[in-house]
């Protein structure tokens, strides 16, 4: 998958347009097992390799890297407010979603098999980015990142929901299905795929169903990263690299 561009709705008169881009496997400077445009500086690929990468998604937003800043989602529900980048990127760890009403500022979401999503407010100039793997599904990820949008004041958001894991290629220990369901209102449910002979998950489907009981108009990009050769999986490949979903005002 090459990197994909868009651009989030219209823009009221005072808000700020919002554009996205989403990243796959194809284009970047890093070698096998990383191969080619690996995001995360913390899987074991050479830095320069890492540093080039990041270099190029930035561009695809039209900005540099020292205006990125990057997650390193954690599987919890933290949400960090944002105001600034740093050289090279700035890197926040602990966090899986980020916020911002800053123009100019890239945020960056990272995952190979969990959900990665970004949100924007262009009429009330609010963006951000949210990395949801089961763990963050039943931890509340997508409301806590919603919720801290509307304290910044956004109250018209739109998503756009990247590549992740299928449910046939994510079977699970049945306990787990059943901790999901257990942790999650019945309007979520679509996350626990009924039992036939493998119990599995379908975090992309729980998501979606979050989104949308939150008003949330969202897009979803087609494909499943273990199925995908041009998207990374961790599920399938075991030590592999990272792609992104980047949002900007």
């Amino acid at each position: 998958m090459e990197i994909v561009t868009g651009q989030f709705g219209s823009v009221a008169p005072g808000g700020r347009p919002a554009i996205w881009a989403a990243t796959g496997r194809l284009g970047g400077r890093s070698r096998p097992p990383f191969d080619q445009l690996n995001l995360a500086d913390y899987v074991g690929d050479e830095a320069r390799a890492v540093i080039a990468n990041q270099q190029i998604s930035a561009q695809s937003i039209g900005l540099d890297l020292a205006n990125l800043v990057i997650m390193q989602g954690v599987h919890g529900a933290k949400v960090a407010v944002v105001d600034h980048g740093g050289p090279p990127a700035q890197s926040a760890g602990g966090f899986d979603a980020l916020v911002t009403c800053t123009p100019g500022l890239g945020l960056v979401t990272l995952g190979a098999d969990c959900v990665p999503i970004v949100l924007a407010d262009p009429a009330n100039s609010v963006i951000g980015a949210v990395h949801c793997g089961w763990r963050g599904l039943v931890a509340g990820v997508v409301p806590a990142a919603l919720a801290q949008m509307q304290k910044l004041g956004a109250d018209q958001v739109h998503a756009v929901i990247g590549p992740s894991i299928c449910a046939n290629c994510y079977p699970v220990p049945p306990e787990r299905v059943a901790a999901v369901v257990a942790a999650l209102p019945p309007a979520i449910s679509a996350a626990a795929c009924p039992e036939s002979k493998v119990a599995c998950l379908d975090v992309g489907a729980g998501v979606r169903a979050e989104l949308a009981a939150a008003g949330v108009v969202m897009t979803t990009l087609q494909g499943c990263t273990a199925h995908s050769a041009g998207l990374f999986s961790y599920r399938r490949d075991g030590l592999t690299g990272r792609q992104g979903m980047l949002v900007r005002l």
